[in-house]
């Protein structure tokens, strides 16, 4: 059986409880985040309403502060419509990771994202051109 430590679990158990309590307990979760070592790759949904950015928030922020995230990645690659509420989910979660040192990437941007991310000036806090692996 895998150890887990307190830490971590005190954090899952209240991403859960509180998951329950924006669900009422009626839907199943909806995956957004995929980790690799300390990279964490969120697939943003087709449509990042109020509704969305409330559930991605709460599992990213789980998931950069259990496992200390340096690198985020939002990938773009299904997203059609993001309302302001998505736009603050991205800023938050860019600020945090800029308390933690880390670094933030959008990949797969179409042109209505794009323009979203100029006119929000999303442009200025969250890269949009990946480093290569090396």
């Amino acid at each position: 059986m895998p150890v887990i430590s307190c830490g971590v679990f005190c954090v899952l158990f209240c991403f859960m409880l509180q998951q329950h309590r924006i669900t009422g307990g009626n839907e199943s979760m909806e995956r957004y985040c995929e980790r690799e070592g300390n990279c964490l790759r969120i697939k943003v949904p087709k449509e990042l309403d109020h509704h969305e950015a409330g559930r991605l928030k709460l599992e990213a922020d789980m998931m950069i502060d259990a496992y200390h995230v340096k690198t985020l990645i939002f990938d773009f690659g299904e997203t059609e419509f993001m309302d302001s509420s998505g736009i603050g989910v991205l800023i938050g979660r860019s600020k945090k990771m800029g308390y933690y040192g880390g670094e933030v990437y959008a990949q797969h941007l179409n042109g209505r994202v794009q323009k979203i991310f100029r006119v929000s000036g999303l442009h200025a806090l969250i890269q949009t051109d990946m480093p290569d692996k090396e």
